[in-house]
């Protein structure tokens, strides 16, 4: 029972951090203006997909945490 709140543990942490990562990425995105980010370019409109991904993964991340 140990290793399996361990696991959801280390599980829910990589979520959180994957999920903030992600939420930058689309904020720098966003008041980028049309300029490349990290060799993407990416119009304001389209930041919208990877800040609901993020949100996704944070919030997943969190319960997993907070759950174990």
């Amino acid at each position: 029972m140990e290793n399996k709140t361990n696991f959801r543990r280390f599980f829910g942490a990589s979520l959180t951090i994957l999920g903030v990562c992600v939420i930058l990425f689309a904020l720098i995105a966003f008041l980028s203006d049309k300029k490349p980010v990290m060799g993407l370019t990416v119009s304001k409109g389209e930041a919208i997909a990877p800040f609901i991904v993020g949100m996704i993964f944070l919030v997943s991340g969190v319960n997993l945490v907070r759950e174990s």
